[in-house]
């Protein structure tokens, strides 16, 4: 049984032996060299001039960082306005290490500093730094507003902080009546939003300000409208104007007339249309748009100044889950109403019929 014993002793001795020289598994010492450089800090979250907006006073930030090092990370400080809020002194890696999780709550308004310390074994350190705002909640600034957007260089609503969906291609302004940028519209693109908190009053206003692009020479601006379902296999002919609005241009290359359609639930009423709702093509400037319903009228604002008014009975809302911005489409095609290619700023959404003074007001404080 000895010699069975160191028979096997031996057989596994030759086969290590055997397996090192074929070089596998041949695990080697590796000596540490000297340490030349300093950490390498990348912070990825949040980037130099990210903007956090959110419907709270106070909230949290998610911080997303890496440290790298030649030889070994000693420790990592993160602070936020100079006050550490995370130390790190451990680490599976010691030569890479990824923070990806570092929630800071307590975040108010107002522009911030994340910095990020690294130090090395060798007593190198790297100080990385990056500024960020958190911005205030928006606030509505009109008795009935429901709807903000200003385009600067987003297409977030702001009162709900509810990001538009993308139709296509629509961009940038590159201008403004007030504010960063404005919408500019494409062919074949416009935003879409849910109508949810929209509906639910009989009275509804907007207002804007628009600079006409003239080419095409039709198309649809904001569109409330039901899905038409006599003609649900023939999308591009949806035109069920028995409920919801339809705000819309048409004319010629060098005229445009505007008008509105809005639906009781039985019929369409057509407000609108004619000289006193007609914008040059070569006008070039900025023109504040409004129109108000009620259960007694509707009403069309050019600059404060009514343009086009008449009697209405109430706008029914069956079938309006859709807001369709600078287009037509989905719900108002048939007639070719689709993208506009002209610019939009300021857009603003009411569950109340303005009064003329309170649109020229909000005219006036836009400019």
């Amino acid at each position: 049984m000895k010699n069975l014993k160191y028979i096997v002793i031996c057989m596994v001795t030759a086969l290590f032996l055997y397996s090192c020289d074929q070089g596998i598994d041949n695990i080697t010492q590796v000596v540490a060299g000297a340490d030349e450089t300093a950490p390498a800090v990348k912070i990825n979250y949040p980037t130099e001039g990210t903007r956090i907006r959110v419907v709270e006073d106070v909230t949290s930030i998610t911080i997303d960082f890496e440290v790298t090092d030649d030889i070994e990370i000693a420790s990592i400080d993160v602070k936020i306005d100079n006050n550490s809020i995370q130390s790190f002194s451990s680490f599976k890696d010691y030569r890479r290490v990824l923070i990806d999780n570092l929630v800071f709550n307590n975040l108010v308004d107002g522009t911030h500093q994340l910095t990020i310390i690294a130090t090395d074994l060798d007593g190198k350190t790297t100080e990385a730094s990056t500024n960020f705002e958190k911005e205030p909640p928006y606030k509505p600034l009109y008795d009935g507003e429901t709807f903000y957007m200003p385009f600067d260089g987003d297409y977030l609503e702001l009162i709900t902080l509810t990001e538009a969906t993308k139709v296509g291609t629509p961009n940038f302004a590159g201008e403004s009546v007030l504010g960063t940028n404005a919408y500019a519209g494409a062919a074949d693109s416009y935003l879409s939003y849910s109508t949810e908190g929209l509906t639910g009053s009989t009275e509804f206003s907007a207002t804007f300000w628009y600079k006409l692009n003239a080419t095409p020479d039709r198309s649809g601006i904001l569109v409330m409208g039901p899905p038409d379902t006599e003609n649900a296999g023939f999308p591009d002919v949806q035109n069920l104007r028995t409920s919801g609005f339809r705000f819309f241009r048409e004319g010629s290359p060098d005229r445009q007339e505007f008008k509105l359609i809005v639906g009781n639930g039985s019929a369409d009423i057509w407000f609108g249309g004619g000289d006193n709702t007609a914008i040059a093509a070569s006008s070039g400037e900025w023109v504040q748009i409004a129109f108000t319903i009620s259960d007694t009228k509707c009403v069309m604002y050019f600059d404060g100044e009514i343009v086009a008014e008449g009697e209405f009975s109430g706008i029914d809302w069956t079938g309006c889950d859709i807001l369709s911005i600078a287009s037509g489409a989905p719900r108002f095609t048939e007639w070719g109403h689709l993208s506009d290619q002209s610019l939009i700023d300021e857009l603003r959404l009411y569950n109340k019929a303005l009064t003329q003074e309170e649109i020229q007001s909000i005219r006036d404080a836009d400019l």
